[in-house]
């Protein structure tokens, strides 16, 4: 408890001399606006990296990004815990395989054990059905067309921008092809679990190609959703006389995750806007109302305690800095061109 007062001690006093300049610009580039949902048409493809393209789809299918944004508006409307699914469900896709839907892809004769049923994302990993309607609605405008990545990618995006109230709402670059292989086995591999500290967290996004300050900035996306007791009861998060979180969180979850408990409870990952996709998060990290290892673990650190104390503090900081990692995630290790495939069904492969 002392390392950790101390770390974001001296975080803050680095952070005073940052922190005047980075006001500055926040006003300067309009951080705190609220922008709309719908982006600005691109009239002709903008090469953005890794062979993708922001507008790739605007002659082969004009309206495929409106499509998918339509189906996912009003399923997050209807049910913010599936927004927070399809985030997650980005993530998952993109740290293994690449981002190429192999997430998606249900169990078969040939392939018993596909990712979906690894214990990372079963039973937890929710919004399988809300790609399926998107996938079907732009296979009935645009048959052959739109891959079941590029649905994945843009409805974490539109779930990102909907959770948000606009305010993290960006352009996606396109052009990713559908996988063919996906084996639970990998995730176990490439996901880092709830319970890593700072050091491994950081080789397993070094290993994606995303730094620590992208680590910093993803890990916000915990500020929706909901997580099971088994996934932070098992750390001895909970234990009175050693948890390093926030004792009243502590007690109220207790309650929540008995002991013993004949089935995995769910609780909310932010108690305070827990179906907003906010700041909330860094300002719960401060206080040490959080759930897993994971988050309690980037106050390990002056860089990334100071990284957590800015996200928290300067107004439309955190929303500016997410929209650029989750463009830079969403082009983990993605297939284009005659590499892959665009599968008619999402769930299996062509």
């Amino acid at each position: 408890m002392m390392a950790t007062t101390t770390r974001l001690a001296a975080a803050l006093t680095s952070l005073a001399a940052l922190l005047c300049s980075v006001m500055t610009s926040c006003h300067a580039d309009g951080y705190g606006y609220y922008p709309s949902p719908t982006p600005t048409p691109t009239p002709t493809p903008t090469p953005s990296g890794a062979g993708l393209a922001v507008g790739f789809y605007s002659y082969s299918c004009p309206n495929a990004e409106a499509i998918v944004r339509g189906v996912v508006t009003k399923a997050v409307q209807q049910n913010p815990g599936v927004g927070a699914g399809l985030i997650r469900m980005l993530f998952h896709d993109c740290f293994v395989q690449g981002c190429d839907g192999s997430v998606l892809l249900d169990p078969t004769t040939a392939n018993p054990q596909p990712e979906k049923l690894s214990p990372a994302n079963f039973p937890s990993l929710r919004g399988f059905e809300v790609i399926d309607d998107a996938k079907s609605a732009l296979e009935a405008a645009c048959p052959g067309t739109v891959s079941c990545a590029d649905v994945v990618a843009f409805a974490g995006r539109d779930a990102s921008a909907v959770l948000s109230g606009g305010r993290a709402n960006f352009a996606m670059p396109a052009g990713r092809r559908d996988g063919r292989v996906s084996l639970s086995s990998e995730t176990l591999q490439f996901l880092p679990p709830p319970s890593f500290n700072l050091s491994q967290l950081a080789a397993s996004f070094a290993d994606k190609g995303l730094g620590v300050d992208d680590l910093v900035v993803l890990s916000g996306a915990h500020t929706v959703g909901r997580s099971h007791c088994s996934s932070f009861v098992r750390d001895g998060r909970l234990n009175a006389s050693t948890s390093d979180m926030n004792p009243a969180l502590a007690a109220s979850l207790r309650q929540q995750c008995p002991a013993n408990a004949a089935t995995d409870n769910t609780v909310v990952q932010d108690v305070v806007t827990p179906d907003a996709l906010d700041n909330q998060y860094y300002k719960n990290v401060m206080a040490r109302n959080v759930l897993f290892t994971s988050d309690a673990a980037l106050l390990q650190s002056s860089k990334t305690a100071a990284s957590v104390a800015l996200n928290a503090i300067v107004p439309g900081l955190w929303e500016q800095k997410f929209k650029v990692a989750m463009v830079k995630m969403a082009s983990i290790g993605v297939k284009t061109g005659t590499n892959g495939e665009i599968r008619t069904n999402c769930r299996v492969v062509n």
